[in-house]
């Protein structure tokens, strides 16, 4: 009995010695980071490769072809134009590649793809506006009749604070993946300019799709800012709920 007390004490010392010291106001459990995770199987290995070298340029070629990468230059006054595609939720789907890139760059370095994600980022900042707003299609048509005022329709499909909810997300895994911070100071600036607009006392506005909430939370580990934190319970609690 004595020895299987002993082994049992054993085990569990070995178990708290081998956890690591949760974050501040995180989970207390953290997932293993994929990037040590070698995978070498004969089923998952090859897709991965597959995702790598084709997924990744095939949809980011038919961003191109769709004018999705082109709204970014336009609202950016990097080229005249209009706003080429059909949606305004378009500008999620780049970052969605960005950031499905930014993870494979994190297990297979690619200076091709890093310096693409390099241009797509100088064209994203530049397409900002000078408060930290990002929608392409409103800057490139502010005096649409889709809205009067900036998120005011996001409930009913803007997809204004979808789209940057997915761009954080993108944001961090490119800086995570490359150390390279110009997206994530644009992601910054969009969620302080958030921050300002949207709580309790601010602005009312549930975002049409729980998207934001995900990417703050990302924000907020990647920056450690509470404010993110903070902002994403605002959102969580507000759905649901519609002012008057």
């Amino acid at each position: 009995m004595k020895k299987v007390l002993v082994c049992l004490m054993s085990v569990v010392l070995l178990i708290m010695a081998g956890c690591r010291k949760p974050s501040a106001g995180d989970y207390p459990i953290k997932p293993v980071p994929f990037t040590q995770v070698q995978v070498t199987d004969s089923f998952w290995l090859p897709k991965i490769e597959t995702n790598r070298t084709v997924t990744i340029p095939f949809a980011f070629r038919k961003s191109e072809e769709t004018g999705r990468i082109a709204n970014f230059a336009v609202a950016g006054k990097v080229i005249p134009g209009k706003f080429c595609s059909k949606y305004g939720y378009d500008d999620s789907d780049v970052y969605k590649i960005i950031e499905g890139a930014s993870y494979s760059l994190a297990t297979h370095p690619d200076p091709k793809l890093e310096a693409y994600l390099d241009s797509l980022a100088n064209l994203i900042a530049k397409a900002q506006e000078p408060d930290g707003y990002l929608y392409t299609m409103r800057t490139i048509n502010p005096d649409s009749s889709w809205a009067k005022n900036r998120w005011e329709r996001d409930p009913l499909g803007s997809h204004e604070l979808y789209n940057v909810g997915h761009f954080y997300e993108a944001a961090v895994a490119h800086y995570q993946a490359t150390g390279k911070r110009t997206l994530l100071d644009v992601a910054i600036k969009n969620a302080d300019l958030l921050v300002n607009t949207f709580g309790p006392d601010k602005l009312h506005i549930t975002p049409g799709h729980p998207e934001t909430e995900i990417g703050l939370v990302k924000l907020y580990r990647a920056t450690g800012n509470k404010k993110y934190l903070e902002l994403a319970r605002f959102f969580v609690d507000q759905r649901g709920k519609r002012d008057p």
